[in-house]
């Protein structure tokens, strides 16, 4: 697989930078294959997600909760420095991106200060080639929600806002850990996921922290050299359990989001449930555990657009965003969704 075939041009207007006033205000695209080489694709409102599930299906979630990961500081030479956090290794320790004229040494002394005047000092300590690892005077989360910022993602060109801070997470979040939202998971609000659950549609949740290298650019034209960064995941007992329970019943798993997709799939993969992954989906992945995703619509080039083009075919998809990109959808993380299902489980 080449970087060029998952790219394509997108409008700039398409790029929604506020959420709507209601959740549920979205657009959905739906995606029905047919069994050849057609895709059918049907234009709805978020809303009628209810019509498309049923009884004894299963919604999994994925429950982190965004971070205020953005740091602001000075190297002691007095340049300015941002820190990105990328995940958090330990108490005191964790993973950078850095936003700086001239990034500082390793055993240098970073100084982050927020508008209240207040600073602390973090110690350079390593570099894996990608990001840096930086350590803390005290709890890097407790630290966070004094100095941070909320890291909307780099498209969005405003500051983040007292709208963003309520609406760049689900109402489902309770996991601190994430740098970026599971976007999918955004449409939902408590009244349709009541309305779902009266429904008979069941409800689980992983934990997956979506770190900021969701975000970094495929460098290699070639992607079987593309390193996939990793994120931590966690999945409930309680929730491998639903999952088996709805495939004994002939229900379907609909992953919300191509994070809670790669836990289950990692999971299946190596058995494991919790821990990290950098499990990097491409055409010819075999998924063994979900059925059917809802996603929104993803950046040209990136893994996550690899990803939704090995469930449901590189061809469907470039139709789909074409369609999408003609029909005027909202694009990224505050835009509109998808919901495909593999073949075999396209039917009601």
């Amino acid at each position: 697989m080449q970087l060029s075939d998952f790219n394509y041009e997108l409008p700039a207007e398409l790029i929604a930078q506020h959420p709507l006033a209601n959740r549920t205000d979205s657009r959905l695209l739906e995606l029905k294959l047919d069994g050849g080489n057609h895709v059918h694709l049907i234009d709805r409102q978020f809303k009628e997600i209810l019509s498309l599930l049923k009884p004894g299906d299963l919604l999994v979630f994925n429950d982190t909760k965004v971070i205020p990961a953005r740091l602001h500081g000075k190297k002691e030479t007095g340049g300015n420095v941002e820190l990105l956090i990328e995940r958090i290794s330990g108490d005191k320790q964790a993973w950078v991106q850095i936003r700086a004229s001239k990034v500082p040494k390793t055993r240098s002394i970073v100084h982050i200060h927020n508008q209240a005047g207040e600073s602390f000092p973090v110690e350079m300590i390593g570099y894996d080639g990608r990001f840096y690892e930086v350590r803390f005077p005290e709890n890097v989360f407790g630290l966070l929600q004094r100095f941070g910022e909320l890291p909307l993602p780099p498209y969005i060109e405003h500051q983040p806002d007292g709208e963003d801070v309520q609406r760049y997470q689900t109402v489902l979040a309770k996991n601190p850990g994430a740098v970026a939202a599971p976007t999918a998971g955004l449409h939902f609000d408590e009244d349709i996921l009541r309305r779902l659950n009266d429904l008979g549609v069941e409800q689980a949740t992983v934990t997956l922290h979506v770190g900021a290298g969701t975000f970094t650019p495929v460098r290699e034209e070639d992607l079987s050299k593309h390193k996939m960064h990793y994120e931590w995941f966690s999945i409930p007992e309680t929730t491998l359990q639903a999952i088996a329970k709805t495939k004994r019943h002939g229900g379907r798993v609909i992953a919300v989001g191509t994070t809670s997709l790669r836990a289950l799939e990692s999971q299946a993969l190596n058995g494991q449930s919790s821990g990290e992954t950098n499990l990097f989906i491409t055409p010819g992945f075999q998924f063994r555990t979900i059925d059917c995703l809802l996603t929104n619509f993803h950046l040209p080039k990136s893994t996550l657009l690899m990803l939704v083009s090995a469930f449901a075919g590189m061809n469907h998809i470039h139709t789909a965003y074409q369609h999408a990109i003609h029909q005027k959808y909202r694009f990224f993380s505050y835009g509109d969704a998808m919901f495909l299902c593999r073949l075999e489980n396209t039917k009601p």
